[in-house]
């Protein structure tokens, strides 16, 4: 053999155990089981322009995977996937109703590998973001209603697929792009945990929501630590009526704490309630229905300083009992996990939305009312250190009829891109969402949390409140570095309020509150007023004013908790965006070749060397992984077997017996 020819087998060789290499020693870098059973387990990792995953399924026959909008089959998008006398097969599929997917001219998933390991199907195959095929779903930071579904039987040449029946199929709804790393903790350095549950709370048999608040004292540690990590704390049996956990700091040293921190807990929002657990209102952690909890990013951590930073917190917990179920006991709670070795930066939590109040009105019978919390210039440049701060997570909320949420980002009258968006929310999945890059926010910058809600469902309206049947509009935002600033909300002004139903001037003191003027509106009540009006008719003007009315801004600072000075008495409005921003187009100019799906049995040139190095693929990932192993697998893991590898192992192959 000659020099060149030696050089190209070592070269195609190194390619082959850099293969292995990245393919044995990476991370996928989420995970979720699809079912409750843990048949269908689905591995994904997020790259610039696509996404990779790969499918355990607890069968020998075909797998179903794909999105829909509702959760359900019709108009879904999926992939089939199967393996047959060890040739994996994948097909890009459309379902128009509840009958079976129909196969797409465009096959736009990249099948990477796939094969049975005697009670399971791997599947490993990849997709573009946006694929400008109007028949595919675009994944995007949206709650994404993931579907899946599988049989004991590969399809039948001729006869279709065999139907999956209902006990194999189902639907999750995840964050595919913006999902937090959930990865363990176990090995962090001095990592300990702090657990805060409720002393057996009972639920109240009459009414649906009840909010309990409880104080608790910061644990024994001698100097500062960080917090890196939270996670609920169900009572079995009893994951059902938790909606929230929102874990806040108390300011200031009053005695009372420490006799509140022995006490079981309380009501929250009472009239009576004890004035030290208002002092209690900056939002250190807040795990929402869905959520499984949140880990830190390597720089960043939440400080717990039992020097200079606060002694007591205070857990506020949402129960919801729709049912009203009677003699429920909970103990349920938040566990912290913290550790003395210190990150970089110090984290804060920054709330941005509307005020939970009856002025947040939401009109019944519309597809899409808009509400906006305003977080304004004067409150973040008052706040906001020079250098700006960096926001990594957000975790956006909404109660029941909340539909879509935006968190924009106005500086200098020029709209950014959103720092968050969801267009697509699930009540019932309200995860931190990890941004992919930081966001900067400087000082001047108004935010806005804007929410759209369904009410075609309700006959009467919807007010601001706690409670579930009531709604709110917040953004939580985990950011660093920690400044004062902690609530920075928004309230439509009463004139704003009064304007939007039509009402010139309110009778003063009156009980209960009856209108002036206009005169055809004399001595109606206010509550009559909103129970009557006519909002199929009034609905656009009523929305044009409470967008562009006058609203109270609400900038509170951590400790104690004030209003930023100059604001208390201030009327802010709109802002004017003088460069509205817009979503660039992703496929213009774009054109795609539909790609003919070969059926089991049948090959193309070149088929014989490749199906070979599958099989070698195959066979080793056997070795090396197994059912579980093969998970840890990251994004240049998934693109080492993409075509460009396929082919440099299939001339590796080829050339190494030149060198006997």
């Amino acid at each position: 053999m000659n020099a060149r020819m030696l050089l190209l087998v070592w070269v195609a060789l190194a390619w082959r155990l850099a293969l292995i290499a990245g393919v044995a020693g990476g991370r996928w870098t989420h995970s979720a089981a699809l079912d409750n059973d843990g048949n269908f387990i689905l591995f994904w990792t997020p790259g610039d322009d696509d996404i990779t995953f790969e499918v355990h399924v607890r069968t020998l026959g075909y797998v179903g995977f794909g999105f829909s909008s509702n959760g359900q089959m019709a108009g879904s998008d999926m992939v089939i996937g199967w393996v047959q006398d060890g040739q994996a097969y994948l097909e890009d599929r459309h379902a128009k109703d509840r009958s079976e997917p129909e196969v797409e001219a465009s096959q736009d998933w990249e099948l990477l590998l796939g094969y049975e390991n005697g009670t399971h199907t791997i599947l490993r195959f990849r997709r573009a973001y946006d694929t400008c095929d109007r028949m595919d779903y675009k994944i995007t930071n949206d709650t994404m209603r993931v579907i899946y579904a599988y049989h004991d039987e590969d399809p039948v040449d001729g006869s279709g697929l065999l139907y999956h029946g209902s006990s194999r199929r189902g639907s999750r709804s995840l964050y595919l792009v913006e999902r937090v790393n959930q990865d363990s903790l176990l090995h962090t350095e001095g990592l300990r945990h702090w657990d805060l549950r409720n002393p057996s709370v009972l639920l109240p048999a009459t009414e649906d929501t009840l909010y309990w608040c409880k104080i608790f004292k910061l644990p024994e540690i001698k100097r500062r630590h960080h917090m890196v990590r939270y996670e609920p704390l169900h009572q079995q049996g009893n994951h059902q009526y938790m909606h929230h956990v929102i874990l806040y700091e108390c300011q200031g040293n009053d005695p009372q704490f420490e006799r509140y921190a022995q006490h079981q807990g309380q009501v929250c929002y009472q009239p009576n309630q004890p004035a030290v657990f208002f002092n209690c209102n900056n939002v250190v952690a807040a795990w929402v229905i869905g959520s499984e909890g949140f880990t830190f990013p390597v720089d960043a951590g939440y400080p717990l300083d039992p020097h200079s930073g606060p002694l007591y917190y205070m857990m506020e917990t949402h129960y919801n009992n729709p049912s009203q179920d009677s003699g429920v006991l909970d103990s349920s709670g938040i566990r912290i996990y913290h550790t003395p070795i210190l990150r970089r930066h110090d984290a804060g939590v920054l709330s941005v939305g509307l005020d939970p109040n009856w002025k947040h009105i939401i009109p019944p019978g519309q597809p899409a009312v808009i509400s906006e919390g305003h977080c304004i210039g004067d409150c973040t440049r008052h706040a906001i250190p020079p250098n700006g701060i960096n926001i990594f997570a957000v975790n956006l909320h909404t109660h029941l009829i909340g539909r879509k949420i935006k968190f924009r980002l106005i500086r200098g009258g020029e709209e950014h891109p959103p720092i968050t968006v969801d267009n697509n929310y699930d009540f019932n999945y309200q995860e931190y969402r990890k941004l992919r890059s930081p966001v900067k926010v400087y000082p001047g910058d108004h935010l806005i949390a804007e929410c759209v809600y369904n009410s075609m469902d309700r006959s009467t309206i919807t007010l601001g409140g706690l409670t579930t049947r009531e709604e709110m509009c917040l953004v939580f935002a985990l950011y660093y570095p920690r400044m004062e600033l902690s609530m920075c909300y928004s309230l439509p002004s009463l004139p704003t309020v009064l304007h939007s139903l039509g009402i010139q001037e309110l009778w003063p003191g009156s009980s209960p509150v009856k209108i002036k003027s206009p005169p055809e509106l004399a001595d109606m009540t206010l509550e009559n007023r909103l129970v009557t009006y006519d909002w199929e008719n009034n609905f656009d003007s009523f929305q044009e004013t409470t967008r562009r009315g006058s609203f109270k801004p609400l900038c509170w600072m951590k400790k104690p908790k004030t209003v930023i000075p100059g604001t208390e008495d201030f009327e802010a409005y709109y802002p004017n965006i003088t460069k509205p921003y817009k979503e660039p187009p992703s496929c213009q100019g774009k054109k795609k070749k539909p790609l003919r799906k070969r059926k089991p049995g049948e090959e193309e040139d070149g088929d014989e060397e490749r199906n070979y190095v599958v099989g070698e693929e195959r066979d080793r990932a056997k070795v090396y992984f197994g059912v579980q192993e093969s998970s840890k697998l990251n994004r240049s893991g998934s693109a080492a077997i993409g075509p460009l590898h396929w082919v440099l192992l299939a001339f590796s192959l080829a050339l190494v017996p030149l060198s006997r």
